[in-house]
């Protein structure tokens, strides 16, 4: 059994920031901390004080973790980023938010650097009592992962004790983070509260505060500190700035689960199997259909995940959606209609494409994507927005007019177009086979549901809607969500993407809309977008065209195979040369590849990819979980001139000093399936539903038996001769009746674990 802890952020929007640059704008871009280490970075939204980001993330995060903070920054060309301000919310703040979590919008508060305190510093404490008195003896060992407060990227640390009205200090320790002072200061006769500060020694000006940790009269008595603990700010109310500083609109969900072993879930998991691979009765409601009509809305999306990754780790995704979207397809009677709700089919057939089919998408795009980030041409269409001072870039003659910036755009935008519209539709064979047997069966879904002739293009409509307008379309508008660029695009660049975007869409509907909304400047694109319909329905008519059977006993059972690579990318590789008398280091350029088997590097990529720092550390985090000989502990420094530059201790063998930063990583389309912790989840929102789906199903079911037998003993008090048959449930309560079972065993499994573990943390505290 074990704890699962992971939280689900979304950045959306800032607004009403101020402006740090001289031109009256910002160039605001957030920083997000977990207890200290940055975890996630967002892009640069050049000259603005609104700025929209819309990056999500999620984090899987270790069971002590406190606080989660939000730092807004300005980025400068020159000299250090200006910091806007932040908000910081507690492990507390965000569990107690309902279940959906926070949204809303947060004022930003300052930035008080002797709030800005991290590390945990190593104690051992004993209270002797003698009879002078008491007598405290304090042993300061050592301090890790303290806040730098140097220009040079250090601190020059010393502990300082309060003990009533003594104190005592350590000797100071220069140019480290990693501090080991090994001193036991004692003090005698008093009584009160025991606080251990640390500072950061300046020559000239006052110390810098680096943490403290107090510990109250009785627990001195009864349990002395014995360990490591995480330094604390000064107490005080964080309060923010009034809006002075601008807001964050913020989603953030933490969800903690206890995590059961896999038997428990197994029939679970066989009843949602059963749905798709035993047909039932028309009139028969599947356990899986139950737990669509307990999901809302705002769930809907989560659930989908987790169903599309245990069918996926069964190799049974097509036929789960080919499950659903019979569903859909045959509750829907105007084709106009069909799979335009964001309904479980919908959303379950979205996040397939993104978890099976990123890499085909990247394939696909990125090198049409790269050549409009690179290019920056001005494109515009729409005689409202046209800025005549920005054609000067397009002709050194001095400003065009009106007629020849809408002429130039337009040959820019199908010259776009053609670009991306031939590498779709050449993409046949980069398509994931899965995918393409998936819309194979969508393709004849519809066709049996809607066989008319006027009905023709509704099977291509059908596809494309996914493919163009939920897949390729969307990357287009927001490089960035889809991790096809490292920054998002600038206002210019932001602007001809989403012509793009809305040019793909209106080749994704065939053409349907064409003239019907407000935009009629889009005309002019109308001849071009026409023509490409005949492309678009060949290449859908290709794409369906593959062998089922084949395909699917050759989809994997996992999102990437075990020797498939996880992350790539240059670093800097640094090497020690021996031999000369002042050892030096050289840091070459290298290009490393990670895999779930081996980490390498070379001089040269096959082709460039750019990652960033906690991408690679959560990439190889999570290739390493596994590894039984990971060390507890690192150093984080080098050993150079006898001593390691991190916490300067001469011993080269000694323990590292720093904590290995293991349990934070970053959740993305790669991650390896977790049938349990997805079973847990599809377990946690039926348990929601339950009373739900007892009122509808079992008890309804009751109520119509006992109407039945009375009717039928009435029958027999008047005097007719009836058979009374063996009554039973129908299928679908029965199929209610099982689903309700297995989550009342669940939740009893769940409870019986959980006094377990109240009774494990018993024993271990008498024990102390």
């Amino acid at each position: 059994m074990a704890r699962n802890i992971s939280l689900n952020f979304r950045v959306v929007e800032g607004r009403d920031l101020p402006a740090k640059d001289v031109s009256g704008n910002s160039d605001p871009y957030c920083i997000v901390k977990v207890d200290h280490e940055v975890v996630a970075r967002t892009a640069t939204v050049w000259r603005n004080l609104n700025p929209f980001w819309g990056e999500e993330y999620t984090l899987h995060l270790p069971l002590d973790f406190h606080h989660l903070a939000f730092y807004v920054l300005d980025e400068d060309t020159i000299g250090h980023d200006d910091i806007i301000g932040k908000i910081s919310l507690s492990k507390e703040t965000i569990a107690a938010a309902s279940p959906r979590g926070i949204d809303s919008w947060l004022n930003l508060s300052h930035v008080d650097p002797d709030e800005e305190v991290q590390g945990e510093i190593h104690l051992d404490v004993k209270l002797l009592a003698e009879a002078q008195g008491p007598r405290l003896r304090c042993h300061i060992i050592e301090a890790r992962d303290l806040a730098p407060r140097d220009l040079s990227g250090t601190s020059d640390p010393f502990a300082r004790i309060f003990w009533g009205s003594q104190s005592l200090e350590t000797v100071t320790i220069k140019k480290t983070r990693f501090p080991h002072w090994d001193e036991v200061l004692e003090l005698h006769g008093e009584e009160g509260p025991l606080r251990v500060e640390v500072w950061d020694w300046d020559m000239v000006g006052k110390n810098d505060f680096l943490g403290m940790v107090e510990f109250p009269p009785d627990v001195l008595l009864q349990c002395p500190p014995s360990g490591w603990f995480r330094l604390l700010p000064f107490a005080s109310a964080e309060e923010d700035a009034g809006g002075k500083l601008g807001a964050l609109r913020l989603k953030v969900r933490l969800a903690e689960e206890r995590i059961l072993p896999s038997v428990y879930y197994q029939p679970l998991i066989e009843l949602l199997v059963e749905s798709v691979l035993s047909p039932a009765q028309d009139d028969t409601v599947t356990p899986l259909a139950m737990l669509d009509e307990v999901s809302s809305g705002e769930s809907r999306q989560d659930i989908a995940t987790q169903l599309v990754k245990i069918f996926l780790g069964r190799g049974l995704a097509v036929p789960l959606l080919d499950y659903l979207n019979l569903q859909e397809v045959s509750r829907t009677t105007d084709p106009n209609t069909l799979f335009r709700s964001n309904s479980l089919a919908s959303k379950s057939m979205e996040q397939f494409m993104k978890l099976v089919g990123t890499p085909y998408l990247h394939e696909v795009l990125k090198p049409c994507v790269n050549r409009i980030f690179e290019e920056k041409k001005y494109i515009e269409l729409d005689p409202s927005k046209i800025e005549l001072t920005r054609t000067r870039r397009i002709s050194f003659k001095g400003t065009l007019s009106e007629e020849h910036v809408r002429e130039n755009s337009l040959g820019l935008l199908t010259g776009y177009l053609g670009e991306i519209l031939e590498a779709i539709t050449a993409s046949v064979d980069k398509c994931p086979p899965a995918m393409r047997v998936a819309f194979r069966q969508l393709h004849q879904r519809v066709e049996e549901r809607f066989p008319e002739t006027e009905h023709e293009d509704v099977k291509y409509v059908a596809i494309s809607g996914f493919l163009f307008l939920r897949f390729f379309a969307p990357a287009i508008l927001t490089p960035k969500l889809f991790d096809l660029r490292d920054h998002h695009a600038d206002p210019q660049t932001s602007r001809s993407l989403l012509l793009l975007a809305k040019a793909v869409q209106s080749i994704g509907n065939l053409g349907q809309q064409l003239g019907r909304g407000k935009e009629q400047w889009m005309v002019p694109l109308h001849p071009f977008l026409l023509q490409s319909i005949a492309r678009v329905k060949e290449f859908l008519d290709k794409l369906v065209d593959i062998d089922a059977e084949g395909a699917l006993e050759a989809q994997p059972r996992l999102l990437f195979p075990p020797s498939a690579i996880i992350k790539e990318g240059y670093l800097h590789l640094r090497k020690a040369e021996a031999g000369a008398l002042v050892p030096r280091f050289a840091f070459k350029k290298r290009y490393f590849c990670l895999s779930s088997e081996t980490f390498s590097y070379s001089k040269a990529p096959e082709w460039q990819n750019v990652n960033e720092l906690n991408q690679w550390l959560s990439a190889i985090r999570k290739a390493s979980v596994c590894n039984e000989g990971m060390l507890p502990s690192c150093h984080p420094g080098t050993f150079r001139g006898n001593r390691w530059t991190c916490c300067l201790q001469q011993d080269r063998t000694v323990q590292g000093c720093s904590r290995t930063h293991s349990a934070v990583t970053l959740g993305d389309w790669s991650d390896p399936l977790d049938p349990d912790a997805e079973a847990q989840m599809v377990y946690r929102q039926l348990l929601l539903g339950r009373d739900k789906l007892r009122k509808k199903y079992v008890e309804f079911s009751e109520e119509i038996k006992l109407e039945q037998e009375a009717t039928q003993v009435q029958s027999g008090q008047e005097g007719e001769i009836s058979v009374v048959p063996e009554q039973q449930s129908p299928p679908t309560a029965s199929a209610a009746v099982r689903l309700l079972a297995v989550i009342e065993d669940l939740e009893q499994a769940h409870k019986t674990f959980e006094q377990e573990e109240k009774e494990q943390v018993a024993r271990v505290s008498l024990h102390s």
